[in-house]
């Protein structure tokens, strides 16, 4: 899987998921942009990443990518990449009746909206110069809407609809548009997460547990994912060797989503 001379941007990887997947990047021969809102966290996650990859070629790509401005901003400094994973994203519970309108639009700028307008600002010279790798995490709400946080759900939903219709639009170019389906991932948010719905008097282990079985039952590996694990399918389908995978939903999901296709 060697993406020498490739250029890589993951939206949101100063932590969590964003940065596992550029270290696997980075690892892969990837010159990979961080991006993150402040050049401080920036500043950190790079040097992160070069704990892991001593050798790693990293950009600091500071910009917030939920508006117009700031990604016109980041585009405008990093005008072309080869490779472009789409994964910041929000969650967080709360009863379904009492999400308001501006919540509901919240998340959709932020999971959705920030994506697209990526998509739009990088597909076309992928197209031009004949190979390109668009992806978008997802996660298993797409396909099994948590009643605690169903916008949430929606936005993952949306993201499998606007990855396949992208896919659609690069067809026979040789750029690929994929989505991860990642399952109940191990991260910072999701352990106060974890210990929001469970509690907080039980060691980690234990909690992790507790919720898998009460909250995530469907879950065939009965444990939370490690963020590397995600990381492993995106460098997989951001290599030469998915050059047939396009306008898939690829899971990583422990087997939570009951189905045999998402």
């Amino acid at each position: 899987m060697d993406l020498s001379g490739r250029t890589a941007l993951v939206t949101g990887s100063t932590q969590g998921i964003g940065l596992a997947i550029a270290v696997g990047l980075a690892r892969a021969g990837a010159r990979v942009a961080i991006n993150g809102r402040t050049a401080e966290r920036v500043d950190s996650a790079i040097a992160q990443v070069r704990g892991e990859v001593p050798e790693a070629e990293l950009v600091s790509a500071v910009g917030d990518v939920t508006d117009e401005a700031g990604t016109e901003r980041l585009v405008a400094a990093l005008p072309e990449v080869d490779v472009l994973v789409n994964n910041l994203g929000i969650f967080g519970p709360q009863p379904a009746m009492e999400i308001s309108d501006e919540d509901w639009r919240r998340y959709f700028e932020v999971n959705v909206l920030s994506a697209v307008r990526l998509t739009r600002a990088y597909l076309p010279g992928m197209m031009r110069r004949g190979w390109g790798r668009v992806q978008y995490i997802a996660s298993d709400s797409a396909v099994v809407i948590p009643a605690e946080m169903i916008h949430y759900g929606m936005s993952k939903t949306a993201l499998l609809a606007a990855s396949r219709g992208f896919a659609k639009e690069a067809s026979g170019t040789g750029v690929t548009v994929n989505s991860v389906i990642a399952g109940p991932t191990h991260t910072g948010g999701v352990e106060q997460f974890v210990t929001d719905m469970v509690g907080t008097d039980l060691p980690w282990d234990e909690a992790q547990r507790k919720f898998m079985r009460e909250h995530r039952p469907q879950s065939l590996l009965e444990r939370l994912i490690e963020p590397e694990e995600i990381a492993n399918m995106v460098v997989y389908l951001a290599s030469p060797l998915a050059s047939a995978t396009t306008g898939a939903a690829a899971r990583v999901d422990g087997g939570y989503v009951d189905a045999i296709l998402p």
